[in-house]
């Protein structure tokens, strides 16, 4: 059963930014779409059997939770390889559903990418690789941005500019291949933390690699360091009671300063990509 996408488009910032609100998916994050997406198609083919397969996965957390949620419904096992600093709540949420952890050093992906590879080449054993699935730009190209697309024609809106982060760099190739397909004049801005891959604590985005993300296809990057993001993510619980994550405040941070930067024409557009309870 499918119970994730068609997420409100909320206005924030005064109105000239416009959020995708994807705490309303599945389990409360982006990632639900790409799960949801891949997974139907390894059961169309016939790569996953329910209540056999063991479904296994390399994540900073909110994939991790997609992946253990859609596991618990076809009653297979699911493992989830992690970096141990990844917080405690999203752990815990994948217990809930009977996810098995096996954790990584501090923001060690590359080294549970590793892991998740060595496990999935065992029988009846299936890893959505997210990280080098083109399935994951595909569902965003199919769900995400044809979304935005006619909530702002619903709406009147003027869509020309796209901030968002990157982890897997699904999201933002699947914006970006829709943009460029369709002959849109909106820009692509990424946002990036200005940390180090290895220091950062914006959880969700650069992951220790691009993967799937092209860079020289953006437009702009916009860097935000971690400190500010949890700040504005604090703020915008405030300002709308609304719990969203630490990516998020980074991408809500990553507007406003493109917008006082560079006051494009038209509205910016962001992703609330997760809920907030899972960074308290």
């Amino acid at each position: 059963m499918n119970i994730t996408g068609q997420t409100p488009l909320i206005p924030i910032s005064g109105g000239l930014i416009w959020a995708k609100l994807e705490t309303h998916n599945r389990t409360g994050s982006i990632k639900d779409r790409m799960i949801e997406y891949i997974m139907n198609v390894a059961l169309q083919y016939k790569q996953v059997k329910p209540g056999i397969t063991t479904i296994v996965e390399a994540t900073s957390g909110n994939t991790g939770i997609s992946l253990a949620s859609y596991a618990a419904s076809l009653g297979c096992p699911c493992k989830i390889i992690m970096p141990q600093n990844m917080s405690q709540q999203r752990k815990d949420m994948m217990t809930a559903f009977g996810a098995e952890i096996i954790e990584t050093g501090d923001n060690d992906f590359l080294g549970a990418i590793s892991i998740r590879n060595e496990m999935s080449k065992e029988e009846n054993v299936f890893s959505p690789m997210q990280f080098s699935n083109p399935l994951n730009v595909d569902c965003h190209y199919n769900t995400t941005a044809p979304e935005i697309y006619d909530q702002c024609m619903d709406m009147m809106l003027d869509w020309r500019t796209f901030v968002h982060g990157s982890g897997t760099g699904g999201t933002m190739m699947g914006v970006k291949k829709y943009i460029d397909d369709h002959n849109l004049d909106i820009r692509c801005v990424l946002t990036q933390p200005e940390e180090d891959n290895a220091s950062h604590g914006i959880q969700g985005i650069n992951d220790g690699a691009d993967f799937l993300l092209d860079r020289e296809l953006m437009n702009w990057i916009e860097t935000v360091k971690t400190e500010d993001a949890i700040t504005r993510m604090k703020q915008f619980w405030r300002e709308t009671g609304i719990l969203v994550g630490i990516s998020s405040g980074a991408n809500i941070l990553a507007a406003e300063n493109y917008l006082k930067t560079f006051n494009p024409s038209g509205i910016i557009i962001t992703v609330l990509c997760d809920r907030g309870e899972r960074y308290l």
